[in-house]
């Protein structure tokens, strides 16, 4: 994706970087590694820098309780509001070594939560990954259908894939929904995993969605439309494509753009939770979507702001097409979508 913008970050930009968890980051040796694990990791490395699933979690917690605040320029050019949106885990889906998974699971039953300890289905004929759940509901599956993921080549054979260990999504409406960290520990108790799994364990195609609403504004803007707008952020669980991410972010915030999030800025939001010597990761969002956007706020007709919202969109789109994957609130976001 080209890039056309100066130094200064547009809203959008800023919406992007403040909402980009920034997690303690550690390395492995590829030694270390289950066979099928090792699979999935870039090829001619000997270590893997990998995060876990918990200090993800953790980076939501604030924003969960609170909301992520982001800096607006409004249309008129001379007021500055800070905005701020909670999020909402959209959807998840975890792929990992059955073995792993297991491995997991002892570790959080050591910890005193309990759990089923053979969680698994025997269900391999499910043909597709898109089976609708009902709301607050989650469903583990045993294995992953080739035709759902093998399609044009796109994706290795299911065998490659792992064992698909937890899907959710959401279908309620917003306002009955619960904050992100809220669903995670409600998902937790029959998934244990989901707090123990660290990104090296999953395979490329573990990934989760999470919606962003509007709550209020600092100070308050009456009759600002924009600020109503809702965004949809894809991101990806899986160590193997930590790299792919981290080369072209470091790509565009040498631009000065910050297209995925991340950067300096980042770097210090994250200190405080390091221990020292640690290192760190983002995990910024491959897609996105939007609605309620009206106006020039979101979308700066001097930047290039629409050609990459357009581009991320598109990277959703296609992620999910890949998948073969009907996402409720992608749909909805679609439907109700000004693109």
């Amino acid at each position: 994706m080209s890039c056309c913008c100066g130094s200064s970050l547009t809203n959008f930009e800023r919406f992007l970087q403040r909402i980009t968890p920034v997690v303690p980051s550690k390395t492995v040796s590829q030694n270390c590694i289950s066979d099928l694990n090792a699979l999935w990791q870039p090829l001619g490395k000997d270590t893997v820098e990998y995060f876990t699933l918990k200090d993800l979690w953790d980076c939501y917690k604030e924003w969960s309780a609170f909301g992520a605040g982001t800096n607006v320029m409004l249309e008129s050019g001379d007021e500055t509001v800070m905005q701020f949106f909670v999020p909402y885990l959209s959807s998840i889906h975890i792929y990992s070594d059955k073995s792993v998974v297991a491995s997991r699971n002892r570790r959080e039953e050591g910890d005193g939560v309990e759990f089923e300890s053979d969680s698994w289905s025997d269900d391999s004929g499910s043909d597709n990954l898109s089976q609708s759940l009902s709301n607050n509901s989650s469903k583990s599956w045993d294995a992953v259908s080739e035709e759902s993921c093998d399609q044009d080549g796109s994706w290795p054979r299911r065998d490659r894939l792992g064992y698909h260990y937890l899907q959710y999504t959401e279908m309620s409406s917003p306002y009955q929904r619960v904050p992100l960290v809220e669903k995670i520990a409600e998902l937790a108790r029959s998934h244990p995993a989901l707090m123990t799994l660290k990104s090296v364990d999953l395979s490329p195609a573990s990934w989760m969605a999470v919606a962003w609403y509007p709550i209020y504004a600092i100070p308050s803007v009456k009759n600002e439309k924009d600020l109503e707008t809702c965004f949809l952020t894809y991101h990806t669980l899986s160590s193997s494509f930590q790299d792919n991410m981290k080369e072209y972010e470091d790509i565009e915030l040498g631009k000065g753009i910050c297209c995925c999030g991340g950067g300096a800025a980042q770097k210090e939001l994250v200190g405080e939770k390091m221990t020292s010597g640690g290192g760190w990761m983002s995990v910024p969002p491959f897609g996105a979507a939007a609605y309620k956007m009206q106006g020039d706020i979101w979308v700066n007709p001097d930047s290039c702001d629409s050609e990459r919202l357009t581009y991320l969109y598109s990277a959703a789109d296609s992620w999910l097409r890949q998948l073969n994957l009907h996402h409720h609130d992608f749909n909805f976001f679609t439907s109700h979508s000004s693109l």
